[in-house]
């Protein structure tokens, strides 16, 4: 059986109360999580709350004692040191600091009187070296505590956050679903044997089944019911489970693909859980015509008050464009609607709000539409939303949906499987007869597992299968003995499979690699090689080491076995060879398909035979179902399966026109290309982030990728990094001025001047013109923040520039490939160039600089290919008429907004100032033309460009103008040229907004920080955020400045968060979040201590730190870092001397500001105040303390 009393436990937050213990210093981990906000353009940023009620830092503290980036580590003589362990994983492990025992004793005790009888435990590096949290447990059983979860036990994996996160889940869910199993089990005489279904797919019993794994015990019955049921041993298929409010996807190929790394109701978790992928639109979606777009949720009417036709005045939804276009048997629904729930369903009222949003959108859009062609333009909307998440798990993985079988389950799948099949150009539809139920069937088709998983930390070498067999073989008995023990039968029919977790040393992607008995350690690594390369498109060079990360043996035992998907195949091919069976039908019903209504032949599934053919259009019905057979789509009967072969006659057929042929806009189809286009900049991105090496791209997410049109004006930028928004398209269109009639198919460009478009020397842009007829008809480009470009500074982001060569590789405009081949001697050669400048060092990381450049024309290969799929679909002159389309609407948008804020401002221009930390004066004016609904931007009276690092590229403010004007409008709107198209610049030449052309820039990304802030107190809205991204980092080697030498060494760079500013919402203001212009991740404590020779002493929320008022402004941060070997360190940072403001009284947040902790020779601290930017070399024992700014507070406080 399986059950959501979790997953309703942990939406609800109706989970038991419990204590979290953890490493001192390390309280608010859980609370700042990953420091990105869930939702790029919300001012109102609302993060998840932590699970537990209170938190407990316990004195203990272990580090790893080896960094595996820094490349002159010595060896370790464990032995010699007494604080030093050498753990089964591998890992050898420093001790500074043992448990405190009786301090632990005395506030557990404390706690415990308190009321608390359930603790959580995760202390920093507890994956490898788990004595502590023994301890505490042993201290916690001695108190009396009833239930205790540690991490090391829960979730033994690398990363603090997650296994902090997925043990809270643990503590915070699993009383209560024992209570609820204890209460079922209660209910029988005799004890029954009863499984219970886990979130990865395998059954266990009641003693297994716990609050971590049991989240997604619903719709895993659903993906382990069509793996079982529609899977032919050949064909991979997508699985389509559309319900009430939402779609889950998923895909199969032979293996339940199992995911690790989740993010369940906002919380990042690491454990084991089938691969869903949820978009949230279902039966109950509402539909909704704004700024000329056709939208479809992601809200939901939810079951209460539930769609129109409920009769409890709910909105028009998914379900009752079905109703209303016949696509519903109205007779075959029971009398359960209306406030007594005692009545049918009310097409009446749909009618009537059909007829009413039609006349809405007419006027709106000068059209004539029918109410039925609205209902279905709706659908096609739904349908393409729902065809956008399937192509995630196919094509953004280099996958083909044509290859694809559809499976449909879940009550409203059969409605819509042969439309999204068209879209996705999948031939079949296979639909069980269980299939509005199939997560509950396919839950007694599913095996018991059990798996279990221990860290192995060491080089892959040939003796490692050798090394590592006898943990492998104590895992096996294990897990044979468990799965024994729950009475699922003897080892016959066990099945046990043991994967290594192998990543190359520079990554932290980790791949699951199968061992079969004859497996080699070549085998092995071939195996490695080529699941890499077929995921990422590339391995790294042969001399790059591999690491084992994990062992893992899952056992699966086989309860009951199933032929149903290679059944149904052969009953389909035998009919087609015997002859179909006919069925007839004196029912039909008018179903609206195209343009008209079109009698539809209505079946009821118990009264057709297996070896029925019937021709679509057609419905068939049962009792918990009803699957549309849209025209030119024939459906054949099996024993157990509704198979449909969808003819592509029924899709879109292009159209070819000419190119000086009037095309009018149909805003149903513009809402389909505004999801077709951001789908491809999505996958473009995904494809990036997979194929890249280097943290910042591939784990912070400091990349954007859009398309443009043959002008090199934005089409589509998904919403990556807000900085690049609106800068990219001057890249492109600097790039098509300067290339115009040179280029051609299979040239690729780089840029990453300020005088081309570019923000900042680190975010490289990697440009693709694509051709038709020898006509550039679109562009796609990538921008990604490359961390070592080489330069005077330790990290790309030199705090210490004053110009422009100092600050690392510059790149005007160099043809990266021509005619499909890369020019990687010219490329090395432009990234050696920053070592012949006084000071400069060449980048210390070619090799990865290379692959994430190679990365970048990867995910512009992809976006090509599906924009060309476009092309072949609707025709060239079609989609480059939506291209313009959909800026044109985005135009609107911003046209109908100023306009507003033209009215709310009574007409007066829009004002405001603010000062850089070195006094400089940022200053806009605002003014709206209430008639064209345009504003001119003027930043007259702006100070001069900087000897310094601040200087900002026109681009940047283009950029936080775009982000400003889509967080006030707060709706969603495309994103691209359009949105600027009303606004007119005034930045004049040689302030610090728009310097000349060899100024130093690197802190630009940080300037438009403070150009934000100043647009939003233009408008009013709400205080300051921190105003900074705290560009922190550290490292060695590089040019020796006495020597001349090149010294090998290691860098690391991070951002880190801020307060955020208060506003007139109202509620709890976020703390520690990226704002504004940047949005990429922390890096975990333990990962930074795996890979540099430092100690994370702090990372806590800043106290006090956010400005007072009716609504506090968030908090900023505290990050503090012991090094255990002499480094530089680099701190690029603002709002040190000029504080985020207040607003509407409220006060201002807290200046941000660092510290530098020197060691002395008798073991105290002399602490020194760091400037805003500096560079410094520190020693072993020294610490660097970075303070964030807190936000502004918004009202006057009470």
């Amino acid at each position: 059986m399986g059950t959501t009393v979790a997953t309703n436990a942990l939406l609800e937050k109706k989970g038991d109360r419990f204590l979290y213990v953890t490493t001192e210093n390390f309280q608010d981990i859980l609370a700042i999580g990953t420091q990105a906000r869930p939702e790029l353009f919300n001012l109102n940023i609302i993060k998840p709350e932590p699970l537990y009620d209170q938190v407990l830092q316990v004195e203990e503290r272990v580090t790893l004692e080896l960094a595996s980036d820094d490349p002159n580590q010595c060896e370790v003589d464990v032995d010699a040191d007494e604080n030093l362990h050498q753990t089964p994983s591998g890992n050898i492990i420093r001790v500074l600091k043992p448990l405190n025992k009786e301090k632990t004793y005395t506030d557990l005790k404390y706690y415990y009187d308190q009321g608390f009888t359930n603790i959580a435990v995760c202390l920093a590096h507890s994956f490898a070296y788990a004595e502590h949290e023994k301890q505490v447990e042993e201290i916690a059983k001695k108190i009396g505590y009833e239930h205790i979860s540690l991490s090391s036990t829960i979730s033994p994996s690398m990363g603090i956050l997650n296994r902090g996160n997925s043990t809270c889940i643990d503590t915070y869910l699993t009383p209560h679903v024992q209570r609820y199993v204890d209460n079922f089990m209660s209910s029988f005489i005799n004890e029954p044997v009863v499984q219970f279904m886990k979130s990865d797919g395998g059954l266990t019993d009641s003693k297994g089944f716990n609050g971590l794994n049991s989240i997604l015990s619903g719709p895993a019955g659903g993906v382990v019911g069509f793996s079982k049921t529609a899977y032919d041993g050949h064909t991979p298929i997508i699985g389509f489970d559309m319900g009430g409010t939402s779609t889950d996807v998923c895909r199969f190929d032979g293996d339940l693909e199992i995911n690790y790394d989740n993010n369940i109701a906002g919380v990042e978790i690491y454990a084991p859980q089938l691969q869903i992928h949820t978009v949230a639109a279902g039966g109950g979606s509402i539909l909704k015509f704004e700024n000329g777009l056709f939208h479809v949720g992601p809200e939901s009417s939810s079951a209460h008050p539930g769609p129109a036709c409920y009769r409890k005045g709910g909105p028009l939804t998914i379900t009752d464009a079905n109703l209303f276009l016949g696509r519903l048997d109205v007779s075959q629904f029971p009398k359960i609607f209306g406030p007594n729930a005692n009545e049918s369903l009310d097409e009446e009222i749909t009618t009537k709000k059909f007829i009413e949003l039609t006349k809405e959108i007419n006027e709106a859009s000068g059209k004539s539409f029918t109410a039925q062609e609205i209902a279905l333009g709706f659908l096609d909307v739904a349908n393409e939303t729902m065809s956008r998440s399937i192509r995630e798990i196919t094509e953004a993985r280099g996958y083909s949906t044509q290859d694809h079988t559809l499976t449909s389950f879940g009550g409203a799948g059969g409605q819509h499987c042969c439309a999204i099949a068209k879209k996705l150009g999948i031939k079949d539809v296979a639909i069980h007869k269980y299939s509005s139920i199939l997560s509950s069937y396919g839950m007694t088709l599913a095996d018991n597992s059990f798996e279990l998983r221990e860290p192995f930390n060491a080089e892959f070498t040939s003796s490692i299968v050798k090394d590592s067999s006898e943990r492998v073989n104590s895992l096996i008995d294990q897990v044979e003995k468990h799965l024994k023990n729950q009475n699922t039968g003897d080892a016959g029919n066990l099945n046990i499979v043991v994967s290594l977790g192998l990543k190359y040393k520079s990554s932290n992607t980790v791949f699951p690699i199968v061992l079969d008995k004859d497996d080699d350690s070549v085998k092995i690594m071939d195996k490695f090689f080529a699941t890499h390369k077929r995921e990422f498109g590339f391995n790294l060079p042969s001399t790059t080491p591999v690491f084992v990360n994990y062992i893992r043996v899952r056992g699966t035992s086989t309860l009951y076995s199933n032929d149903d998907g290679y059944l149904y195949r052969k009953e389909v091919e035998n009919a087609k060879t015997e002859g179909f069976l006919t069925a007839s039908t004196d029912k039909f019903q008018d179903i609206f398909f195209g343009s008209k209504s079109t009698p539809s032949g209505m079946y009821y599934l118990k009264d057709l035979k297996p070896g029925t053919l019937i021709q679509g259009p057609a419905m068939i019905i049962d009792k918990t179902q009803t699957i549309l057979v849209e025209p030119d789509s024939d459906a054949i009967i099996t024993t157990n399966h509704v198979y449909i072969e969808v003819s592509v006659r029924g899709a879109h057929e292009k159209v070819d026109k000419k190119a000086d042929q009037v095309i009018n806009t149909d805003p149903i189809l513009l809402s389909v290309f505004s999801h077709r286009f951001m789908s491809i900049a999505e996958q473009m991105g995904r494809t990036l982030q997979r194929t890249s090496v280097s943290t910042s791209i591939k784990e912070r997410l400091d990349f954007s990728c859009a398309i443009f049109g043959p002008d090199g004006g934005l089409v589509a930028n998904a919403p990556h990094i807000p900085v690049h928004l609106g800068s990219m398209q001057y890249a492109i269109q600097y790039q098509h001025n300067l290339w115009k009639g040179k280029l051609q198919p299979g040239d690729v460009l780089v840029s990453n001047h300020p005088e081309a478009g570019g923000t900042h020397l680190p975010d490289i842009t990697v440009i693709t013109p694509v051709f038709f007829n020898n006509e550039i008809v679109f562009y796609v480009a990538s921008r990604g923040h490359h961390q070592d470009i080489g330069g005077i500074g330790i990290t790309a982001m030199s705090p210490n520039s004053k110009e422009l060569i100092q600050e690392g590789v510059s790149i005007l405009s160099f043809k990266l490939v021509s005619n499909g081949e890369f020019d990687e001697a010219g490329i090395r050669k432009l990234f050696d160039e920053p070592a012949k400048y006084p000071g400069g060092s060449a980048t210390r990381s070619i090799q990865n600089n290379l692959s994430d450049l190679r990365a970048q024309i990867s995910a512009n290969q992809r976006g090509i290919l599906l924009v060309e799929g476009l092309f072949a679909e609707y025709g060239t002159v079609v989609v480059q008429h939506y291209m313009n389309a959909i800026r044109q609407n985005a135009e609107m948008a911003v046209r109908d907004f100023l306009r507003e804020q033209y009215v709310v401002h009574k007409g007066k221009p829009l004002e405001a100032v603010d000062y850089f930390d070195d006094g400089t004066l940022v200053k806009v004016k605002i003014t709206i033309d209430p008639v064209l609904g345009e504003a001119l931007f003027d930043f007259e009276g702006t100070g001069e460009e900087v000897y310094g690092c601040m200087n900002t590229p026109a681009a940047i403010t283009y950029s936080c103008a775009i982000y400003t004007l889509r967080c006030l409008i707060n709706k969603n709107i495309p994103l691209n040229q359009g949105c600027l198209t009303p606004c007119k610049f005034n930045i004049p030449k040689g302030t610090i907004l728009n310097p000349s052309e060899f100024v130093a820039i690197c802190g630009s990304t940080i300037a438009g920080q403070r150009i934000t802030d100043v647009m939003l107190r233009a408008f009013d809205i709400c205080a300051a955020s921190q105003g900074c991204a705290n560009s922190f980092g550290f490292g060695t080697g590089g040019k020796n400045p006495y020597t001349g030498e090149v010294e090998k060494g290691f860098t690391f760079a991070e951002a880190i968060g801020g307060g955020v500013g208060a506003g007139p919402w109202g509620g709890k203001t976020a703390d520690c979040c990226n704002v504004h212009c940047t949005n990429t991740r922390t890096t975990d404590v333990e990962i930074i201590e795996y890979r540099t020779p430092v100690i994370v002493t702090k990372w806590e929320i800043r106290q006090n730190s956010g400005g007072r008022g009716l609504y506090a402004g968030g908090r900023g941060a505290t990050r503090e870092i012991q090094a255990r070997i002499p480094l530089r360190v680099s701190i690029l940072s603002e709002r040190r001397v000029f504080a985020p403001y207040g607003l509407k009284g409220g006060e201002d947040g807290a200046r941000g500001l660092n510290l530098w902790y020197r060691l002395q020779k008798d073991g105290s601290y002399a602490v020194t105040r760091m400037n805003c930017k500096e560079i410094i070399n520190i020693k072993a024992g020294d610490r660097v303390q970075i303070n964030t700014p807190g936000g502004g507070g918004y009202g006057t406080p009470l």
